[in-house]
Order: C-alpha cells, then sequence, then structure tokens
C-alpha cells in the first residue's frame, strides 16, 4: 500500500502517453476522481469556516469589542 501511494505521488505531474481512445478516456476518469476526493474532502471544512453557528458569531463580536 505504501509502495502504491509513493508510486502515485511521484508520478504526479508527468506527462502521460497515450496511444487509444480507452487509455485517455481512463486517465481522465482517473484525474476527474482526484479532483472529486479532493472537493469532498475540502468543502466540509470550508462550509464550518463560512458558515458559522450564533454562538461562534457572538464569541467573534466579543472578540472584536475587546480589542
Amino acid at each position: 500500500m505504501l509502495d502504491l501511494l509513493k508510486q502515485l505521488f511521484s508520478s504526479t505531474g508527468d506527462i502521460v502517453k497515450v496511444y487509444t481512445l480507452v487509455d485517455f478516456y481512463n486517465y481522465i476518469k482517473a484525474v476527474e476522481y482526484l479532483i472529486c476526493v479532493a472537493f469532498f474532502a475540502t468543502f466540509p471544512l470550508f462550509y464550518k469556516y463560512i458558515i458559522k453557528t450564533p454562538s461562534e458569531r457572538e464569541s467573534d463580536v466579543l472578540k472584536r469589542s475587546e480589542e
């Protein structure tokens, strides 16, 4: 498993030669899936950063008023 991850990260950014349409489609789908995984991993963090609960808003207002 560790070797697979090492190979994945070492080949990131390499230019890949594809010879058939099927190879090209498989490569594009793999890149698409990696983009989707990155989006699904970061969106909840971004949402939590943007949308705050009322108690978090009150604590931010109190911090600003103390300064």
